[in-house]
């Protein structure tokens, strides 16, 4: 029988994980040479009683996480401005302040909140940029990240992507009747408001958005065989894709959200095949004698890279649906895997293999060259940011498993331990419909 190590190895360690809560908490342990000084004033309340959050420690968190700003402590504030005509410039050069960020939040009817918010120059002393962000106060959370992304976007020319949300798995060891429970759990980017979407007796793995972020997919065991299914965000109406004897893994939603590209390996060897969502036709696109894995689509649809040992030693391949012309992809490196695109369809982030260990690396499709991003020693299921700036995935932090971010130059890095127990399988959304 063909050895399927490289395959069996992200399934081990997806269901190494253990863990009791899902929450995740945020720990900076990079930051960029000469971060952006910026000072985030608390916003002024407009309501009755007290603010359903602090939304500027959400916007400052988020800016603080992206490694390229360094916010000024609350306690060393002269100030706290909620308008232009009570910033005094002086105050904020004193402490070396490069932009100022001030607003309000104000209760809507309807149980709804709004916030506005102006920044300035500090050392040009002008207002750059203002606006407002408004929706359910329950939301107030996501509203700060939708403002941490305005700013973001204004002061480094890339869309932020705070405003968005993370699929993880979790799991309990030992449960009841010494029964594991896996947990599927939706968060915001940050790692707050943890949801969990389906919890199981049975391993749950492969978590990925469909391009809308309406609907997800994953594999469950929960049949007594693995099996690809899809879920509604909103209704949580589940709809199960596959049931093939062998594997049925992997799950990509194409571009335009009509294909499913899975791993199936019902003829023997695993195998690319698409699947018409519609119709629920299937198409076998690599037909060969190696193992065929991971598929992962090409911003425009029109190609899909995946993992093969095709060569004797895993490596990152593309089809061209056009054509069905295959070309392999990377070739620094004796394993290569887990291949994930950024929207810009330039950069590539993958699992790579150096002196014995696993890391996050980043392939630059168009000069070619090949960057190790993390340093620690078993990374594995890299997902990119929708803004292509931000790399998050599973690796191993002691004898737990957690969840780290590296910006795509490598200068940022941050983790999300769960505050219990152990996480696996990121995949980050794409943009909300509302951001």
């Amino acid at each position: 029988m063909k050895n399927l190590a490289f395959i069996l190895m992200n399934i081990v360690l997806a269901l190494a994980a253990t863990g009791v809560r899902a929450d995740l908490t945020i720990e900076i342990t990079q930051g960029m040479d000469n971060p952006t000084a910026i000072a985030v004033v608390p916003f002024a309340w407009q309501g009755a009683g007290t603010a359903p959050e602090d939304v500027a420690q959400v916007i400052e968190s988020d800016l603080v996480r992206s490694g390229q700003f360094s916010p000024v402590a609350r306690t060393d504030m002269l100030g706290l401005p909620s308008t232009q005509e009570e910033v005094f410039y002086r105050d904020w050069r004193a402490l070396e302040t490069e932009y100022l960020l001030i607003g309000k939040a104000s209760p809507e009817p309807n149980n709804g909140m709004r916030l506005d918010y102006e920044l300035f120059d500090v050392l040009r002393q002008t207002r750059v940029f203002s606006g407002m962000e408004s929706g359910p106060a329950a939301d107030a959370r996501m509203l700060s990240h939708r403002v941490a992304d305005k700013i973001y976007e204004h002061l480094t020319g890339v869309r932020g992507a705070f405003a968005t949300r993370l699929l993880y798995v979790s799991v309990t060891r030992g449960g009841a009747g010494n029964k594991d429970y896996y947990r599927l759990t939706m968060s915001d980017s940050d790692g707050a408001r943890p949801i969990v979407l389906l919890e199981s007796r049975e391993p749950l793995m492969a978590p990925v958005w469909a391009p809308d972020a309406k609907q997800i997919a994953y594999v469950s065991f929960e049949t007594g065989r693995p099996a690809i299914f899809r879920q509604d965000l909103a209704t949580g109406k589940r709809e199960q894709l596959t049931n093939f004897q062998g594997l049925n893994s992997s799950p990509a939603w194409s571009p335009d959200g009509r294909t499913m590209a899975m791993v199936l390996s019902k003829d023997g060897n695993p195998d690319i095949f698409l699947m018409d969502l519609a119709t629920h036709n299937l198409t076998n696109i690599t037909k060969n004698f190696a193992i065929e894995t991971e598929p992962a689509w090409m911003p425009d649809g029109k190609s899909l890279l995946f993992t093969s040992d095709r060569g004797g030693k895993p490596q990152i391949y593309q089809y061209d649906l056009a054509s069905g012309a295959t070309k392999r992809v990377t070739y620094e490196g004796s394993y290569n895997a887990r291949a994930r695109v950024a929207q810009d369809g330039r950069n590539v982030v993958m699992v790579h293999q150096r002196d014995g260990n696993f890391h996050i690396a980043i392939l630059d499709l168009v000069t070619n060259r090949l960057q190790v991003l993390t340093s620690t020693a078993l990374d594995e299921s890299p997902s990119i940011a929708p803004n292509g700036s931000v790399v998050l995935y599973a690796t191993k932090s002691g004898d737990r498993g957690i969840l780290a971010a590296v910006s795509v130059d490598g200068g940022a890095k941050f983790r999300l331990p769960a505050r219990e127990g152990d996480v696996r399988e990121p995949a980050w959304s794409p943009y909300l419909g509302a951001n």
